[in-house]
């Protein structure tokens, strides 16, 4: 079993092949009103600006759901979330799109149980039935510091909390999978025991390939949703079996050791291998 994975999905033009922001908007005719907006604001302000132009136009919740619904997530996407789950690997979120917007399409396709945790923008109904979109870091207090990333969400700072709990659970193999300029922060905090997946022709893929020895974790790349199964059950099977070398390894040496001489507490035991790519 693989229960010593984690596997970190990207949601926009990752686990769905769109944009889950502009397919709504897109489809609901608030595109033009979008643009604008984004002259004069960031990216998260305009959506929830957005939202609220919308509602005051008639558009309804039950219209967002519907268009969400619609919105393409492919049958080898679907299939690799349930085969890494299968597996015994532990499968979350750190996405820039919203809450609503994930969970509804999550739900339609039947996955959403399929995660721990979802790590992205608040998104929720108010009151007069107006969908708001929040950021995930405050930006208006206070700055999260990092030149890379959006005003309101750095994934790195994500990835580094998920890393250290991870850590004390025993779990120490990441495979992180993203397309857009807002992955490739957390790619640069992955060790060389992990994966990074970009998605081919994408900001990431760019990003990394300009420089891929500033990463320290193996790259494969990725197209489209078959190449996507295709790569992650591949990566998963490597890990599942280094891990069963590593511990045939170990048995091996406390057997040495018993009938030779005990382990000093000074001696380290064999590093890991590296799994070859």
């Amino acid at each position: 079993m693989a229960d010593n994975v984690i596997v970190v999905f990207d949601f926009d033009k990752t686990i769905i092949d769109c944009d889950s922001d502009n397919w709504v908007i897109d489809d609901l005719g608030g595109t033009q009103l979008f643009d604008q907006m984004l002259q004069t604001m960031p990216w998260n302000s305009a959506m929830d600006r957005v939202m609220g132009a919308l509602h005051s136009q008639g558009r309804t919740v039950d219209e967002i759901t519907a268009s969400l619904r619609r919105a393409p997530l492919p049958a080898h996407t679907v299939a690799a979330v349930k085969a890494a789950y299968a597996l015994g690997c532990e499968l979350r979120i750190v996405s820039d799109a919203n809450r609503f917007f994930i969970e509804t399409i999550l739900e339609h396709h039947g996955l959403g149980s399929y995660f721990s945790e979802i790590n992205t923008n608040p998104g929720y109904v108010d009151e007069e039935g107006r969908l708001r979109i929040l950021p995930y870091h405050d930006f208006k207090t206070s700055s999260h510091g990092c030149g890379l990333c959006p005003p309101n969400m750095c994934k790195s700072t994500i990835i580094e909390r998920i890393q250290a709990s991870a850590s004390l659970e025993g779990r120490k193999r990441f495979i992180y999978l993203g397309d857009g300029k807002g992955d490739y922060c957390p790619a640069l905090r992955l060790s060389e025991e992990d994966y990074v997946m970009p998605r081919k022709n994408h900001p990431a893929w760019e990003l990394i390939l300009a420089n891929p020895r500033a990463l320290r974790a193996e790259i494969h790349g990725w197209g489209d949703a078959e190449e996507l199964e295709e790569v992650l059950l591949r990566l998963i099977g490597d890990s599942i079996s280094a891990r069963g070398s590593d511990a045939n390894r170990l048995i091996s040496a406390d057997c040495k050791f018993q009938t030779t001489m005990p382990l000093s507490s000074h001696e380290a035991l064999p590093k890991p291998l590296r799994v070859p790519n």
